[in-house]
This record gives structure tokens, C-alpha cells and sequence, in this order.
């Protein structure tokens, strides 16, 4: 008979062992430091751009405000998300919640798109009714602040994302990246109006909108693939690399991995020689595993299968035809 053992994690332990707080506590917490601290600042820019928005009549201006102010919004669901990611597992909801930050990262693309609708409505409706600008000098000065902003939330969201392993929040920040070197599209057009070009304010408008869109592509694919259960192929090289280096573990396959949330789940079948016993198996998975924490630090959850050499793969669990007394033929593929 075949010995099929599974080994689970539902968290770093590994860390805990050596006496340190739970890193899915930490990754919870910095998640929500980021978020938090992020939502302030863009939120600080978009409403002094506003202010100088009414008093310039700046059409660029105010797609870029629109923008800021989007991209403040985008912190509401991700910190909603980081909340739920922090309730525990339970009989319902037995892997937690952490495809709510995956929710969270479609409303974040939703919101980047409607602001690019609403920048590109107001740009073209001031080709359509020109309007003069005013106070060109703070109009400026307001661009180059909202690009400070941006790059600094940029710099930020990115840093803490990369630590903690969060697609939405990493995607976020390059959000702000763009929409801060956007903002510099301002600039130009409050130049070109001095120099007697009135619509260079609605074409850097246009141009806002454009960098909007490409985000939402750009940000749309990523989230989209995790929702779908998408991983970088590099991830399964990672985990072959990493069973392959434990010393009695014959062959690894079968290999899945899926993230949820800013988790990585990961499911493998190792082959171990055909005399070994169930503890020698156990004992082989619980390395496996271990090698895995270090080559994957977002590993959240991890299934192992142990076989006998002789015996390794999925398809040795494969049910060909055969029946239960009366009940007709029938296979379990």
C-alpha cells in the first residue's frame, strides 16, 4: 500500500521556533502602516492641488487631482483587506481570508479606471469650451508637489509590498510612480499656456488619462492572474530546487502553487526509498518543508505527499474500472 503522508503549515513557524512574533502578524501590521500612511499623504496632496484647481480653473490640474484623489482611495479596500486577512481561519472559511486582498486589487483597478474616465471627459470638454488659466506659477508648484507625493507613496507602497509579498499593494505603488511622473505633465502645459498655447492645458490632461490607462492594464493583468490562480513559473523551479537539496528525497513532482492574498500556498509529491517508514517519511517532509521557508519567505501554507519510490505520482492514485455489488462499472480519474 501506497504511504501518503501530508505535512501542513498555515504560517511561519519555523520563525516562531526561534522565538519571534509571528511573521503573519508583522506582515499584517506593516501592511496596514503602509496603506495607512499612504492614504494620508496622497490624500494631504490631492486636496491642496484642489485648492489651486478652483482658484487657476487648470483643467491638467484637475485630472491629476482626480488622479491623486483615486489613488488615495485605492488605500480604503487594500487596509479592509489587510483587516479580514487577520480573522482567523474557521469551519467555513477554512483557508481564512485572504482572497479579499485579491477583491481588494480589482477595486483598486476599477478605481484607477474611473478616474481616467473622468480626466479624459473634462480634458475633451475643454477643447470644446476653452477656458483661460490662472495663477500659472502655483499651478507649477503644485505639479511639481504632487510629483514629490507620488514618488515618495511610490518608493513607499513598493518597499513594504516587495517585503511582505503583496501583489496589490507593490501594484499600487507603481501606480503612484507613473501618476507621480504624470503630474509632471502638468508642468508643460502650464508652460505651454504662458508661452500663448492655451490648449497645452487639455492635451496634458489627455496625457494624464493615457498614463492612467496603462496603469490599469499594467495592474488589471497581475491581479487578474492571481485571481485565476497564476504564479511566475521561477516559483516551481524554486520548490523542485529547494526539495531537491534534502538529502533522501528521491524525486519531486506534482508541483502546485497558488497565492492567496499575499500568501503562496504550495502542494508537491516527494518520492523517498520503498523501505522507509512512515515516521523516516514524515520526518523527510518536515525538511522539505523547512528548505521551502527559506527559499520561499511567503510561504503560507504547504502540502507535502510522500511515496515510496516505486509508487511516486498522482497517477498511482488513480482508481481504474470496478464496481461496488450491483452498482455499475466506473473509474475515479
Amino acid at each position: 500500500m501506497t504511504n501518503r503522508k501530508h505535512s501542513h503549515d498555515h504560517g511561519h513557524s519555523h520563525a516562531r521556533s526561534h522565538g519571534a512574533i509571528d511573521p503573519s502578524i508583522v506582515t499584517h501590521e506593516r501592511g496596514l502602516w503602509a496603506v495607512k500612511w499612504s492614504f494620508v499623504v496622497l490624500m494631504i496632496t490631492a486636496i491642496l492641488e484642489l485648492v489651486i484647481v478652483v482658484a487657476s480653473n487648470s483643467i491638467a490640474l484637475l485630472a491629476d487631482t482626480i488622479h491623486n484623489f483615486g489613488d488615495a482611495a485605492t488605500a480604503i479596500p487594500l487596509g479592509v483587506a489587510f483587516l479580514f486577512a487577520r480573522v482567523k481561519p474557521n469551519k467555513r472559511f477554512t483557508y481564512g481570508y485572504g482572497r479579499i486582498e485579491d477583491l481588494a486589487g480589482v477595486i483598486v483597478v476599477l478605481l484607477i479606471l474611473f478616474s481616467a474616465i473622468v480626466a479624459a471627459y473634462e480634458s475633451v470638454n475643454r477643447f470644446i469650451h476653452p477656458k483661460p488659466v490662472y495663477h500659472l506659477v502655483v499651478v507649477i508648484a503644485a505639479s511639481v508637489l504632487s510629483f514629490l507625493g507620488n514618488e515618495g507613496v511610490a518608493i513607499f507602497r513598493i518597499r513594504v509590498g516587495k517585503q511582505i509579498g503583496s501583489a496589490a499593494l507593490i501594484a499600487d505603488g507603481y501606480h503612484a510612480r507613473v501618476d507621480g511622473w504624470a503630474s509632471l505633465a502638468v508642468l508643460v502645459g502650464a508652460i505651454g499656456v504662458w508661452l500663448g498655447f492655451p490648449l497645452a492645458d487639455p492635451i496634458a490632461g489627455l496625457v494624464i488619462t493615457i498614463s492612467i490607462l496603462f496603469i490599469v492594464w499594467g495592474s488589471g493583468k497581475e491581479i487578474f492572474t492571481r485571481m485565476l490562480d497564476g504564479v511566475d513559473p521561477e516559483v516551481l523551479h524554486e520548490v523542485i530546487h529547494a526539495a531537491e537539496h534534502v538529502k533522501g528525497v528521491k524525486q519531486v513532482g506534482d508541483i502546485k502553487a497558488r497565492w492567496v492574498g499575499h500568501k503562496l500556498y504550495v502542494e508537491l509529491n516527494i518520492a523517498v526509498r520503498n523501505e522507509a517508514s512512515a515516521k523516516e517519511g514524515h520526518e523527510l517532509a518536515k525538511e522539505v518543508r523547512h528548505e521551502l521557508l527559506h527559499y520561499l519567505p511567503h510561504l503560507g501554507h504547504v502540502m507535502i505527499h510522500v511515496d515510496p519510490e516505486n509508487d511516486f505520482g498522482e497517477k498511482h492514485f488513480k482508481i481504474g474500472q470496478h464496481s461496488h455489488g450491483d452498482l455499475p462499472f466506473h473509474s475515479h480519474e
